[in-house]
């Protein structure tokens, strides 16, 4: 593992950590994804907390953090009433987490949660928005996804830099590092409810002079993707319109 050489306990006391993880049906892998994270952040921080945003579950992935937040006083739960999208449900974990820093994960943890030591490096140096890439030649994709949904992501990126934000090689890893008053400035701004909420907060980072670096990291594909390939597609297509037409009409402006 790569995160090996990483000294077993670093006390960034001017650090507080927040992982948001945002989760929807993950009973089978919300546990393990907890316990690899906290394992991680317990080694390394003194100040830090998961907070595992439930997005109206119809298995028990809630029960099972409900259950684990009892026993761990460093884990929150946040429960949406309905499925209600991965931006609304990022967006709530943004607005609850308590770090100086706020961490956002996938829960599949398609990106290995020590890949947040590269982005940290890029933090101290004074950036307000690190984010995770799989698209940069520098990136370590361990495993790849199926051909037809890599396919589907190159023609996504470039309608993404044709028609909203240019100079980033990939928008959607769903491992990005925020200060936490930037991340709540921009979330505040949010529109976009769904999967292409990540578009949307990059070109209102940009559009508002926020520095933001895009790291190449470490990946594995989950064969358990939420994403429906050709649903979900053409409402991210949809979704880039609507952010370019909410920018003529000031809606990221004050």
């Amino acid at each position: 593992m790569k995160g090996d050489n990483i000294p077993e306990f670093v006390d960034n006391t001017n650090h507080f950590i927040s992982v948001v993880i945002p989760a929807f049906n993950e009973e089978l892998r919300i546990a393990g994804t907890i316990q690899s994270v906290h394992d991680y952040l317990q080694k390394r921080y003194a100040s830090y907390e998961i907070v595992v945003v439930d997005d109206g579950s119809t298995d028990a992935t809630g029960t099972i953090v409900a259950a684990l937040a009892k026993e761990r006083n460093n884990l929150r739960l946040v429960r949406q009433a309905a499925n209600s999208g991965k931006g609304l449900t990022v967006k709530a974990g943004i607005f609850a987490a308590s770090g100086n820093i706020i961490i956002m994960s996938d829960a599949d943890l398609s990106t290995p949660i020590e890949e947040s030591e590269k982005l940290l490096s890029y933090y101290e140096e004074g950036y307000d928005v690190v984010i995770g890439s799989r698209g940069l030649k520098e990136a370590d994709i361990v495993v790849r996804q199926p051909w037809y949904r890599g396919r589907m992501g190159k023609i996504f990126n470039l309608f993404v830099r044709l028609l909203v934000i240019g100079e980033f090689r990939d928008t959607q890893c769903g491992f990005k590092m925020f200060r936490r008053d930037v991340a709540r400035e921009l979330f505040s701004r949010c529109r976009i409810n769904h999967f292409c909420f990540d578009v949307e907060i990059l070109f209102i980072a940009k559009k508002r002079g926020f520095s933001i670096k895009e790291v190449p990291i470490r990946w594995i594909n989950s064969p358990d993707s939420k994403v429906k390939i050709f649903k979900d597609s053409l409402r991210m297509l949809i979704d880039l319109v609507i952010i370019r037409a909410n920018s003529y009409r000031g809606f990221y402006s004050d």
